[in-house]
Order: structure tokens, then C-alpha cells, then sequence
């Protein structure tokens, strides 16, 4: 079973921070997963939440501020002192930790509360930049910006993102079109999923943080999972 570090090893160091990034990177994972907003200057930002609220000792909506404005703020001394100092990522900055690794990079296109300008186009561009073509996953709970995706460059692979269970799944991912599914894990054992399997389909769980429940989703032939905590979990992934 594939390991994803969720927010990068968020478990053990502040989400989606270059800490928790450089942690994840130094793991024979299979990957890491983020997430992006854009700035008010129109930068690629990684950050989960679309205010900085939780995760720093600022305030305030991620779009309302500009990249200068972000990195005023700590967003490590939340989770422990020890990551004091911590600065919110951009995009490029989180690709330069992994230039020199293989891990797969899934980026979660935060669009599905604010419609960001633009966003898409930035992300497949940057990718371009990098030469990460075969090295990404976008996905997102908005499944508009995943057919944008597809519509910028069809050979990206997607996945979208689902909170509940799914009617037809096959033909919904084929209407948006995506190549995945990215599932809650509460309804990671519905018939569909089985369905989609069978077919081939991709399917990873979010989030899977204990033992029992890695070796109950290998059993049924999950693909992967995004854990918190990558190190714990990667003995149980084989």
C-alpha cells in the first residue's frame, strides 16, 4: 500500500510547513499531499485553512493578504516551540524539497470555498516549470477546477475529492473526468468502492492515522492512504 504524507508529516511537526516537508522527504514514501490558495498578489500558497487563523499567530482570510503580508506571521509555535519561526510555503518552494527525491506530490486545489483566478493555470505552470508533469496529483473537493485541470493539460492525473459515498461511480468520474478518489475514510467500505477496484480506479483514503484501520483498507485493495503520520504507518504499508 502506497504511503501519502498528509500535510506532510503533520503528526510530528506543523502542517504543512517546509518542516513538516523535509521530514515527509526524508521517508521511502510514496508521496506527500498539500494544499494551495492564492495570495491577494497571486501567489501559489500552501496552507490548508482559508484563513491563517489556526495555523499561525495572525488573522485573517489567506486571499485578503499578499505573500510579503503571510510571511510576517509564525506558524510553527502552534504546534511547539521547537518550530518556531515557520513561515507559510509557496508552491515552488515545497517542489525545491523534493527536486531530488521521487516522491509523487498531491496538490489539493483549495478553490471549493473562494473561486481563485487563475489558480489552476498557476499550479499546471509551475509544474511545467519543474518538469513535475509525472509527478503530481491535483485533486480537490471542487470538481470544476479537476475538469479544468483535465481541460489545461489532459495528462495530468487527477483525483477528486468525495465526503460521502457515491451512486454510478464510474460514470460520475468519467463525466468530471478524473483518474481517482480521494475518500473520507468512513466511507471507504461502500460498495462502490469495491466497484471502482475492480475497474482499476485509484482509490485513497484520507485520513488513516491507526494500524487496524491501514491493514482493514490494504485488505480490500486500497490504494493508498494519507496519514499524519507517515513513519509510524510505513511498516504496516507492506
Amino acid at each position: 500500500m502506497e504511503i501519502f504524507a498528509h500535510r506532510g508529516s503533520s503528526g510530528t511537526h506543523p502542517e504543512n510547513t517546509l518542516a513538516a516537508f523535509k521530514e515527509a522527504a526524508r521517508l521511502p514514501i510514496q508521496g506527500v499531499e498539500l494544499d494551495v490558495h492564492l495570495s491577494k498578489d497571486g501567489e501559489i500558497v500552501v496552507i490548508h485553512d482559508e484563513t491563517i487563523d489556526r495555523t499561525s499567530n495572525g488573522s485573517g482570510p489567506v486571499k485578503e493578504m499578499t505573500l510579503e503580508e503571510l510571511k510576517r506571521y509564525d506558524y510553527g509555535s502552534w504546534f511547539a516551540q521547537d518550530f518556531a519561526g515557520e513561515t507559510i510555503p509557496t508552491l515552488e518552494e515545497v517542489f525545491q524539497v523534493y527536486v531530488n527525491t521521487n516522491h509523487l506530490i498531491n496538490i489539493e486545489l483549495k478553490s471549493d470555498v473562494y473561486a481563485y483566478e487563475a489558480l489552476e493555470e498557476k499550479v499546471v505552470a509551475l509544474i511545467g516549470q519543474y518538469g513535475f508533469e509525472e509527478r503530481v496529483i491535483i485533486s480537490s473537493f471542487n470538481h470544476g477546477a479537476i475538469r479544468k485541470i483535465k481541460q489545461l493539460q489532459p495528462e495530468l492525473v487527477t483525483a477528486a475529492l468525495f465526503m460521502e459515498t457515491l451512486v454510478e461511480p464510474l460514470n460520475y468520474l468519467r463525466v468530471v473526468p478524473t483518474d481517482g478518489l480521494h475518500l473520507y475514510k468512513p466511507s471507504a467500505k461502500g460498495d462502490f468502492v469495491k466497484e471502482l477496484i475492480e475497474e482499476n480506479v485509484p482509490v485513497r483514503i484520507f485520513t488513516v492515522n491507526k494500524e487496524n484501520e491501514l491493514e482493514a483498507l490494504k485488505a480490500i485493495g486500497i490504494q493508498a492512504i494519507f496519514t499524519d503520520y507517515p513513519e509510524k504507518m510505513l511498516p504496516y504499508s507492506k
